[in-house]
């Protein structure tokens, strides 16, 4: 046959197929099995002084003792539940306030100009650098904790949201127009969808935040809480149950991060498919 009537082999695709879900949680498995070998191996070679690194088994011990309240110390169910109490308090209270400061911001060029410049002014600080004044104001009660953590959600919240709101095409809002939209069937049907995206991500960035917060937030006079534990527990040079109470606070912000990807599939699904 010749050149010209020789038919092209089709192309395999299949070798440059992009790994799956299955593929990637397999993978994260076997890191995380890694790093617990490694800890074990580094702790019971005694490489690392226990006071420096416990060992799993410790740090387990603890986890088992505060879970069925035979520590020294009050229950781990009483810590969680005050931790969660204040940082979903104020992770919902920064969603209720800063996503329409955002969506604002992203529409109008008066409330960009009334909200960017304190937003901006305050969202590199770190929360201890306003902690006293926080302090001063508002006094040791529930109300110091809650306002920290709620300003550290606050400015992501905020700032997806405007980015969010310029996600939608010039096209897009001209066809609505076009079919007889009006200007709030347009913010409502065409801007905010294109803006869930954005919004969803600065969700799961400010939680991030509220869990960094935490131990700032109840080192406010708290005598309860998981970042309190945390605190109480370096004071007296407990590494076990420091390492546990960051182990427990990893994996719960871990879980919502996880229950965020779930939302955000079933909400956006259209997300990185265009």
């Amino acid at each position: 046959m010749s050149e010209s009537g020789k038919s092209s082999a089709p192309l395999k695709t299949s070798a440059f197929k992009i790994p799956g879900e299955g593929s990637s949680l397999l993978i994260s498995v076997i890191t995380m099995f890694s790093l617990l070998g490694l800890w074990t191996l580094i702790t019971s070679m005694g490489w690392v002084k226990p006071l420096f690194l416990p060992s799993p088994q410790a740090v387990f011990t603890q986890f088992y003792e505060y879970l069925t309240g035979a520590a020294n110390d009050k229950p781990l169910w009483e810590h969680f539940a005050a931790s969660m109490l204040r940082v979903f308090g104020a992770f919902f209270l920064a969603c209720l306030f800063a996503i329409p400061v955002g969506i604002a911001m992203g529409m109008s060029r008066v409330w960009r100009g009334i909200f960017d410049p304190p937003i901006e002014l305050y969202r590199p600080l770190p929360p201890l650098a306003y902690l006293p004044l926080i302090i001063i104001w508002f006094g040791i009660d529930e109300m110091p904790k809650v306002l920290l953590i709620f300003l550290s959600c606050f400015a992501p919240l905020a700032m997806a949201a405007r980015s969010g709101m310029r996600s939608a095409s010039q096209e897009q809002m001209n066809a609505a127009y076009s079919m007889g939209a009006s200007y709030s069937q347009v913010i409502r049907h065409v801007v905010l969808p294109a803006a869930l995206p954005e919004i969803l991500v600065g969700m799961r960035v400010a939680i991030g935040f509220g869990w960094s917060t935490l131990v700032a937030a109840e080192m406010v006079a708290a005598n309860v809480g998981l970042g309190q534990m945390v605190l109480n527990a370096s004071n007296f040079l407990r590494t076990d149950i420091v390492v546990m109470g960051i182990i427990v606070i990893g994996v719960v912000a871990y879980g919502f991060d996880l229950l965020m990807r779930v939302v955000e599939n079933r909400l956006v699904p259209w997300k990185g498919r265009m």
